[in-house]
């Protein structure tokens, strides 16, 4: 007879019952190999770029870009002279430096622009780049706003230039493994898509310090201020501008985007979410920023919810999860996971422990003539499969990935209208913060609506 079973019992004695037998396998992923540098690469096989904005992310990209085989840096610009001497340092002593991005879009040896401004200039720096015959390559998020998004995709399908936004997760190997896996049905239905990060750190939080030498001699402020409307000079806000609402988009396009695009890339979907709701505050950094520092937004993406929860006042690792019918997809900053479930009752129901003792003991009997295993034939094994690889944040093969299409007029997967969908997601996150509102998405019109 069977013995009294709570829940927690029952889902325990599950796991060695029917068809339970289960097995872990570990495989180590390896990214597509990218060909060695040719000393003596003709012109016509090099690929030429201008730099626009040598700083945090600006100089990784630059020192990572001119290590890639065929591909030449020909200047670079920035509004700021200590990053004239760091592109140098990077590059070549003689490398040639400005302080107008203009002048890098008007010389014809140049192919394609790589851009690693803040982003309220990546409108701006978009659309004279593609007006000017140059594909280029903008840091995420795409966009500042839902009206900027809306005009860099029409001017990058009026142009027919190249636009890679730079949001590693498209080109990193174990989001094309996890991509693999969700389009064999390895998840059954998708049920639920939750994602985290949290930091505790003032340079997590961007309180990063301004160059020591910053000031209106070194820096041209003004122009750096673009659109927005005119501050006094602050070295703060020019090293700490994500914190602001007005030159950047906090939390949600520095950190959410990235978990935003490996979910789209991942899950095989490139369209914005049609509702968000979203709440947090300034917990921990109330430093004079007007960004959340604590940020968590619930997302529709069809009839699925997603939930992503961002904090810069605890550590926590960064995660994104597809839970399915059949099993859990778990992708982390190095590995990748897939945990199989079978979705049915592996052992007599608890719930018939409120029978009377004879039907009771009829269907426990009925159950196991139905579903336990037949002499020598032995139980399903339900494999959890874990992929490793160094890192999902591949910066250099979504560089290459750039300067490839460039070269070969191929599309990239991370175009203007996936990175304006990734963004929109932020953008709605934020404006639900700020409105305290639910947000939704007219895709028709492309606009948003409370």
């Amino acid at each position: 007879m069977e013995n009294r079973s709570s829940r927690r019992h029952f889902l325990r004695a599950s796991a060695g019952t029917l068809g339970a037998a289960f097995a872990a396998r570990h495989v180590r992923l390896e990214a597509e190999p990218i060909p060695g540098r040719r000393p003596q690469a003709s012109a016509s096989d090099r690929v030429r770029f201008g730099m626009v904005g040598v700083g945090m992310q600006g100089s990784n990209l630059l020192a990572t870009a001119i290590t890639l085989p065929g591909v030449e840096c020909a200047g670079a610009a920035d509004l700021y002279d200590g990053r004239h001497t760091r592109a140098r340092e990077i590059v070549a002593p003689d490398l040639r430096t400005t302080r107008r991005y203009q002048d890098l879009l008007d010389d014809q040896s140049i192919d394609c622009i790589v851009a690693a401004v803040p982003d309220h200039w990546h409108r701006r720096m978009v659309v004279d780049a593609v007006s000017a015959g140059k594909d280029i390559y903008c840091e995420k998020p795409m966009s500042h706003s839902v009206e900027d998004g809306r005009a860099m995709v029409a001017a990058a399908k009026k142009s027919g230039r190249i636009v890679q936004i730079g949001s590693q997760r498209t080109s990193s190997v174990l989001c094309a493994k996890a991509r693999e896996l969700v389009a064999k049905g390895v998840l059954g239905d998708v049920q639920l898509v939750e994602g985290s990060l949290g930091r505790n750190d003032p340079t997590g939080a961007w309180v990063y310090p301004p160059p020591p030498d910053l000031s209106p001699a070194t820096l041209d402020w003004e122009t750096w201020q673009g659109d927005v409307p005119r501050r006094a000079f602050d070295p703060k806000i020019f090293a700490r501008w994500r914190c602001w609402k007005e030159y950047g988009t906090g939390v949600a396009g520095d950190l959410m985007v990235h978990l935003i695009t490996g979910m789209m890339y991942s899950w095989g979907i490139n369209e914005a979410p049609r509702r968000v709701m979203s709440t947090g505050g300034i917990r921990r950094f109330n430093d004079g920023r007007n960004m959340p520092d604590v940020h968590l937004s619930f997302f529709e993406y069809g009839e699925v919810p997603v939930y992503i929860r961002l904090n810069l006042g605890s550590e926590t690792p960064e995660v994104l999860r597809f839970l399915g019918s059949k099993g859990i997809l778990e992708l982390s900053e190095t590995g990748l996971t897939f945990s199989p479930q079978a979705g049915v009752d592996t052992s007599p129901s608890y719930y018939a422990w409120s029978f009377p003792e004879p039907l009771r003991s009829q269907y426990f009997a009925q159950w196991h003539a139905e579903h336990d295993p037949k002499p020598g034939e032995a139980p399903p094994v339900r494999e959890s499969v874990s992929y490793r690889t160094d890192s999902y944040d591949d910066t250099r093969p979504h560089l290459w990935n750039f300067f490839r299409a460039v070269k070969t007029r191929q599309p990239v997967v991370q175009d203007a209208v996936f990175g304006h969908h990734a963004a929109l997601a932020c953008h709605m996150a934020n404006e639900s913060y700020f409105q305290r509102k639910t947000m939704l998405y007219d895709a028709a019109a492309d606009t948003l609506k409370s």
